[in-house]
Formats: structure tokens, sequence, C-alpha cells
């Protein structure tokens, strides 16, 4: 009888090992999620954190690496879901170009990144998105790093796989990332960007 119950046993023991030995999902082709509150504290939105890689990584890069984030209220109760912003964190002082507007008021001039990103192998896009407001500790006060992206931009690269975005550093030295882009369904829902 002991026999036996040691056979049973051993299968029981062999499925918790391969359970163990079995590799996780990476955590960097997923959506990471967190609920924020503004900072006059008056609602709560979500942010959502998509980790890319670095093809050609900026001189000195720090060990962060590019990122796309959402931020968006989801809907509650009758509410649509109202989408906020999305910015590619590059983590790098880039390089600025000052675009005339359409419209000549004055002697204003619009500060931009030039952005060329191509999507699942299709022919690349040439654009000049907003400077974005996130700032690396050591640069100076005036070096952006990051954009802002654009919402028909967005919604390009929420329905693709893979996504290479360039932008130039402050140099003027290419930076090449690629995101993996995972199922955008509950983003897409999130942040009303359909």
């Amino acid at each position: 009888m002991k026999p036996t119950s040691v056979l049973l046993l051993l299968p029981a023991a062999a499925s918790c090992v391969l359970a163990q030995t079995a590799p996780q999902p990476s955590s960097d082709r997923e959506w990471r999620q967190a609920e924020l509150r503004d900072p006059a504290d008056t609602y709560t939105f979500t942010r959502f954190t998509l980790v890319g890689k670095f093809r050609s990584p900026p001189p000195g890069a720090a060990a962060d690496r590019p990122a796309l984030r959402l931020d968006c209220i989801p809907a509650a109760g009758s509410h649509r879901a109202k989408f906020l912003a999305a910015d590619l964190l590059v983590g790098t002082a880039l390089k600025i170009v000052y675009v005339e507007p359409e419209e000549i008021r004055g002697t204003n001039y619009f500060p931009k990144i030039a952005v060329r990103y191509h999507t699942d192998g299709s022919g690349e896009k040439v654009r000049n998105w907003e400077a974005g407001t996130d700032r690396i500790p050591t640069a100076k006060p005036s070096d952006k790093s990051s954009a802002t992206i654009p919402r028909d931009a967005l919604k390009r690269l929420l329905r693709a796989h893979s996504v290479v975005i360039t932008v130039d550093d402050e140099h003027g030295s290419p930076v090449e990332m690629q995101f993996d882009i995972p199922d955008p369904m509950a983003v897409e829902a999130a942040c009303n960007v359909k």
C-alpha cells in the first residue's frame, strides 16, 4: 500500500516543480496600470505605461528605458471615458525644433520634437510632436526628455504589434526605440481612443 501512495505523490511533486520552472510572461509586454490623483487633488485618473527598449541607445544612456505613458479618466457611471494625454518618455534631452505656425501673429514659433515612426513594417511617417513636460533631473531647465503623442498617432500605435520610433537627442544623434504593443482593448476602453 505504501508504494501506491508514493506513486500518487510523485506526479503531484513533479507538477509542482514544472509549475515553478515554467517561464513567466515578460512584464515589458504588458500595460502597467496605476490609479493616481491630479496635482490639485480634484479627480482620479488611470495611468497606463508600456516599457520599450532602445535599438540605438543615446550616448551615456541611463538605466531607464523608453516608455509610452497614457493618462485617462475611465468611464464611471454614465460618464464617458476621457483621454487626457499620451507621452513618449525617452529619458535623455531631445532636440527641439522651432516650427513656424500656419498663421503668423507676431514672431511666435512652436517648440516641437521631430519624430519618425513606423508600425508593423509600414512606411515611415515623419511628424512634429509637441515637446513634453517631463524633464530629466540633470538637464538644464529648457531641455525636454519627452514628446506628447497626438491622438491620431496614438490610435495608429495602439493598432500595431510592433512600433519603431526615432527621435534626435540634443546633439542631433538619432535615438531609436522599439515597443511591442500588447492587446490594447483595456487601454482603448479606458481612454476612449478607438
